[in-house]
């Protein structure tokens, strides 16, 4: 039996301290604030939704709408705990349409900052005006009659030091204010987002016809282009939206967006499905990259089990890993698929190989593109693709006897004994990426200005990412500078990399910088951001290469180890020994 002293153990608390425990779980940071702000607006019809942000969030979060409004009447009704217009029984719960619903999110917010709101329905002749002070309604007055919604968060968490002292820095906090609101607007594309920090401009989407233009709006036009479309359903389900190809597929996880029900969510089947989808079409290291959107009957869905409504679950778990494991895999297979999510193998691939050696051995004297020469003088000095060097001087190898190249990408050779099939892009990428890697853990990675710098324009907020770290960029030989609000310039680039394209380049610096706050380790991030340089150094597909140039590149690559993947986990090489050869033509036992 429970001893007691007599005297209760048990007490209610008070409404203030429940307030704030209730703002706990609903407004972790800044960021948790703009989202349920910008939930309310949605599901009050708006087409305009404009955030202005202060100091990261903390100062100040303005969001303002030209949705439905409220009356004097229900304005204050808001912010008592569980009111809502969105529900009106439990039965409710289980067909639910809207965004927001439970009736949490405006009494959270205002116990724990200073709250003021100014709104007003079509057609009425006077707004509303109320003041909220930690979830105590101040003063309440008439307003001129603007439609919409007005709502200023300012001093958040001024009565929770505890919670402010473990928010980041403002730049992060406000990188996670851009997420939200790019979600939203990946959710919603018929709506124009725009979004201020301090009164400067740094997201504006206008509203759009379909989720592809707001797709290139957010990520550009270049996503689309590295990506396929995904349109399957079943009964009850249908899933829309684009993959990377695996092809494009990076180490970085930007973007992985899923929204049900046009809702921004995490999903623990949905995420296996993708990566089962893509299979041994991904490789090593890479993950995949993809927008989906998962449009399903409600009474199938549960979003009532997360206090933010980040999680849902469905009724048909197994169904709806099928239906996306399934679509995403038919993508990559251009229709055709086998059991284990392989790209089809053809038998006689090999014999395709040897029977192009001949055909193909004219194009290899061509001379349509600039030959890769390097210069002895210096090991940091790379191969150029596109630049002229001093000619290539080296005692030449009697192992390496080069035989052709294949559709302009694949080199072949008598590498030894051996028969070897090399991906020209692939194992140059290896060459030059542990070439930098040396030079980096030694002397340092030499940079070299370009003659016409290269402006690119970004985001303010990628902007504020890529100054952020340019002192680390410029130890690895990167030199880029802001100009102006929203473009850069790269003024210099690591020694040897020849010509690059300075819109993906810097689009694949950004995912490398955007995965450092969770590296491991300072070699961690070095390596991603080298393995990028080299792959942007590297000679590209297509691209024709001389009999001498093929030597010179497949004995540089057994310099550097014969490593038989690029830094990205992309295969480099195939083989095929003296013995393998002797079993396929049938000489054994001759």
């Amino acid at each position: 039996m429970l001893k007691t002293d007599g005297s209760s153990r048990i007490c209610i608390l008070p409404e203030e301290v429940i307030g704030r425990i209730a703002a706990g779980e609903v407004v972790e940071r800044p960021a948790a604030v703009v989202k349920e702000l910008l939930e309310n607006s949605v599901d009050a019809g708006s087409r305009s939704i404009t955030i202005d942000v202060k100091d990261g969030g903390l100062s100040l979060i303005r969001v303002t709408d030209d949705g439905e409004g409220m009356t004097q009447e229900d304005a204050p009704l808001a912010f008592q705990r569980h009111a809502t217009s969105k529900l009106r029984s439990d039965l409710d719960l289980w067909s639910i349409r809207t965004m927001g619903f439970r009736g949490e999110a405006l009494p959270s917010i205002a116990a724990v900052a200073h709250v003021r709101l100014m709104t007003a329905t079509r057609f009425a002749e006077v707004g509303t005006e109320l003041e909220v002070v930690g979830g105590v309604i101040g003063r309440i007055a008439d307003a001129p009659p603007v439609r919409g919604t007005r709502i200023e968060i300012a001093e958040l968490f001024h009565n929770q030091p505890a919670r402010k002292k473990f928010l980041k820095s403002t730049i992060t906090e406000f990188s996670h204010i851009s997420r939200v609101v790019q979600q939203a607007s990946l959710a919603w594309p018929s709506i124009h987002f725009r979004l201020t920090h301090n009164a400067e401009e740094t997201l504006n989407y206008p509203s759009a016809s379909s989720d592809d233009d707001r797709i290139a709006q957010v990520y550009r036009r270049t996503f689309l282009d590295q990506s396929l479309r995904i349109k399957a359903s079943v009964p009850g389900a249908q899933l829309s939206g684009y993959i990377v190809d695996a092809v494009h597929a990076k180490p970085a996880r930007i973007p992985q967006e899923l929204f049900v029900n046009r809702r921004p969510v995490r999903n623990v089947a949905v995420s296996h499905a993708v990566g089962e989808g893509y299979g041994a079409f991904l490789a090593k290291g890479s993950h995949p990259r993809f927008v989906l959107f998962l449009d399903i009957d409600p009474d199938r869905l549960d979003v009532n089990v997360h206090p933010t409504k980040r999680e849902v679950r469905f009724s048909d778990s197994e169904m709806i890993h099928q239906l996306v494991r399934q679509a995403v895999r038919q993508a990559l297979s251009g229709g055709k698929t086998d059991d284990l999510g392989r790209a089809p193998f053809v038998e006689s691939s090999v014999r395709r190989i040897l029977g192009s050696i001949v055909t193909t051995l004219p194009v290899t004297e061509s001379v349509e593109a600039e030959s890769i020469t390097l210069s002895p003088s210096l090991e940091i000095q790379l191969p150029l693709v596109s630049e002229a060097a001093e000619p290539y001087a080296r005692v030449p190898s009697a192992e390496v006897i080069a035989l052709g190249q294949i559709n302009r990408t694949f080199l072949i050779a008598q590498v030894g004994g051996d028969l070897t099939v090399i991906d020209q892009h692939t194992a140059h990428e290896r060459v030059l990426f542990e070439r930098l890697y040396r030079a980096w853990t030694t002397r340092g990675i030499q940079a070299q200005p370009l003659l016409i710098p290269d402006p690119v324009e970004l985001p303010p907020l990628q902007t504020a990412v890529l100054q952020r770290y340019q002192h680390d960029l410029e130890r690895l030989g990167v030199d880029i500078e802001p100009f102006g609000s929203s473009t850069v310039l790269i003024r210099a680039i690591p020694v040897g990399l020849g010509k690059i394209d300075p819109t993906t380049f810097l689009q694949d610096l950004l995912d490398d910088l955007t995965q450092w706050d969770s590296a491991p380790s300072l070699e961690a991030r070095v390596r991603s951001v080298l393995a990028s340089l080299a792959c942007h150094g590297a000679v590209r597909a297509g691209r024709s290469m001389k009999s001498e140039e093929i030597k010179v590149l497949i004995e540089d690559w057994r310099t550097e180890g014969e490593i038989t993947t690029c830094p990205h986990g992309r295969r480099t090489s195939f083989r095929l020994s003296i013995t393998d050869l002797e079993k396929m033509f049938g000489r054994v036992g001759w």
